[in-house]
């Protein structure tokens, strides 16, 4: 069951600040100010006085703040408890009520294990199908519908990653859950994301960048079709590395311009997501790149991985792997460890699957160089990582 600082994070919004212009002001990554309000972490000291001095509050009351700890359950909205009695009662803010819930548990996915967040997750979005399967009245049916179709995409994202992408089928399950929904709903843009996630599991847990080429390239069809730049950009950046995969250099280096080209066009529109899926372009031309066998094109497509994705705490810790895994393939033995290091460091924290998959590639091409102290110090704690 989740726990929150609920009292923190209403006095937090009361000065009006988000997480992110909260962690401005001090001087931290937002992800720090999701595991304060989570209870999954401590102010340090050294930030306390100015934490107090943002929220209004003494340091005694701060303490108070930080001590209130409750359960996310417990503090529900009192008509989804009475909708989830009397199912046919759910309205229009009630839905908005789970999307909002559905938002914050996605927020919270950088920031946390999957693990942790599977039990909060998966209870939403049962409570979702139980809504949608017996809510009177087709709007709020479809608005159900879209919910269930996002909160069916995170839980298969949560699933993978909680698997260390080695179990795919209950994933692959949920796209299609979202898949259906989307349809039923006309909403293309849904359905090319469970789509193209369905990709990711064919390119990453499978092995199979043909499938995964495929499924990525009937995404970008539908994200093209409904004009959507920003998802469009994102699949065929996955087309190129499906390509990369095979060794085909050409067509890769076509999809990664098209996807720069896209982006392009998504900013200039001001679509949603365009800063996210950009700061993936460097992150996943650098994947390309190591598969095509240029390591030192990779090294410098992953050092210029922009800010956005440094805050992304998984996602970066895969470009860090892949950047230990470039430096690796150029003899720089110094820079793989000091490297994976970094990568150990996120994955202690965030258990994010794709980086444990990395760091164990790039654990396997140490081994020859296993005498080395730093090389044995990465393998000892690469060893105890699994063990714990």
């Amino acid at each position: 069951m989740a726990l929150r600082r609920h009292r923190l994070i209403q006095r937090r919004k009361t000065f009006g600040y988000s997480q992110e212009s909260l962690a401005e002001r001090l001087g931290v990554d937002r992800t720090t100010v999701v595991r304060w309000e989570r209870a999954d972490s401590e102010p340090q000291p050294w930030v306390r006085p100015r934490l107090a001095d943002a929220l209004g509050v003494s340091p005694e009351e701060l303490g108070d703040l930080l001590a209130d700890i409750g359960s996310a359950r417990t503090r529900r909205d009192e008509r989804l408890s009475a909708a989830l009695k009397n199912p046919r009662t759910v309205d229009l803010s009630t839905v908005a009520n789970l999307r909002l819930a559905l938002t914050h548990l996605i927020d919270s996915y950088d920031a946390s294990p999957s693990i942790a967040i599977l039990p909060e997750a998966s209870r939403l979005h049962s409570e979702v199908r139980l809504l949608r399967e017996h809510a009177a009245g087709e709007a709020v049916r479809h608005a159900l519908r879209n919910v269930e179709a996002a909160a069916s995409i995170f839980m298969g994202q949560l699933v993978w990653d909680a698997s260390q992408r080695r179990s795919a089928q209950a994933a692959l399950s949920y796209y299609d859950q979202a898949a259906h929904a989307a349809k039923q709903n006309k909403d293309a843009e849904t359905e090319a994301q469970a789509r193209l996630r369905r990709g990711f599991i064919a390119l990453y847990s499978e092995g199979d960048p043909k499938g995964g080429l495929a499924l990525a390239a009937g995404a970008e069809e539908l994200a093209s079709r409904r004009g959507d730049c920003t998802l469009s950009a994102l699949a065929l950046l996955h087309i190129g590395e499906a390509n990369a995969m095979m060794g085909d250099r050409a067509a890769c280096e076509r999809a990664l311009g098209q996807a720069e080209s896209q982006l392009s066009r998504a900013d200039h529109d001001g679509q949603a997501g365009a800063t996210d899926s950009a700061g993936q372009l460097n992150r996943l031309a650098g994947s390309c790149y190591l598969h095509l066998g240029d390591p030192k094109r990779a090294q410098l497509l992953l050092e210029g991985v922009p800010s956005e994705i440094r805050e992304r705490r998984k996602s970066h810790a895969i470009a860090l792997g892949n950047l230990a895994l470039a430096h690796l393939r150029q003899r720089d033995l110094d820079g793989a460890t000091e490297t994976l290091h970094q990568v150990i460091d996120a994955i202690e924290e965030t258990r994010g699957g794709g980086a444990v998959n990395v760091l164990f590639a790039a654990g396997r091409e140490l081994r020859p160089w296993r005498d080395r102290p730093d090389v044995q110090e990465v393998m000892d704690r690469t060893l105890a990582l699994m063990s714990s």
